[in-house]
């Protein structure tokens, strides 16, 4: 009969190939940090960056073409914007996770409309909202282009827009943005190619500040009176 105690496998240890054990601890790191990564969810959450709910989190569903703002360029729009929105009234139109329109809300908005069209997003937005008892919010299941152009001209202190990268909304969506904003007012932009004075001078949209982080070209633009 053998037995094999606790000396007799340090034994055995020593007789494997160092490559061997090397590879053995690897796989093992490896396979924790992969369990960590999986039970944290890191990839599925985003953290409101500033204002009363700043470090809050938010969820991520895993939809394509979802994008939400990364933490530099919601830095650099609200430093633009000025961090202080009291009294404003604001539109996340194309609103996903809501980032923009809760970080808005978050520095102290007056009303922030988000549209959006999918079904689980507008669930998730809806339970955002009731977690972060953010009463200034009103969630919107439907077009954002219609929506906006249903609101009251020149009714809006700033639009936020952010459509679907692989579709043809942006002109649409920018001219209602343009109609609901007033004259001096805001229009934050986000696309895969900049846009000029030149392009945007039919809506009477000026940029006033551009940044490009990856893929993505972020305008500030402004109403002209």
């Amino acid at each position: 009969m053998l037995r094999w105690g606790t000396r007799s496998l340090r034994t055995l240890d020593c007789m494997r190939p160092r490559s061997t054990l090397a590879q053995a601890s690897q796989k093992h790191r490896s396979v924790k940090a992969a369990s960590s990564s999986v039970i944290g969810h890191p990839a599925h959450e985003i953290r409101i960056i500033g204002g009363l709910w700043k470090r809050s989190k938010l969820k991520v569903l895993d939809k394509p073409g979802l994008r939400p703002t990364p933490d530099r360029v919601r830095e650099t729009l609200f430093n633009w914007l000025g961090q202080d929105l009291s009294g404003w009234l604001c539109v996340d139109a194309f609103a996903g996770t809501g980032v923009l329109g809760f970080e808005a809300a978050s520095r102290g908005a007056q009303q922030v409309l988000m549209w959006e069209q999918d079904a689980e997003l507008v669930a998730q937005l809806t339970d955002s909202k009731v977690r972060l008892k953010a009463s200034m919010v009103q969630v919107q299941r439907g077009d954002a282009v219609n929506g906006l152009q249903r609101a009251a001209p020149g009714s809006m202190n700033v639009v936020f827009l952010d459509p679907p990268f692989e579709g043809e909304l942006f002109a649409p969506a920018l001219q209602a943005a343009a109609q609901a904003v007033a004259p001096g007012g805001w229009v934050y932009l986000e696309a895969p190619v900049l846009w000029t004075d030149e392009k945007l001078a039919p809506w009477f949209l000026k940029v006033q500040r551009h940044l490009k982080a990856g893929a993505v070209h972020a305008h500030l633009l402004q109403k002209l009176a």
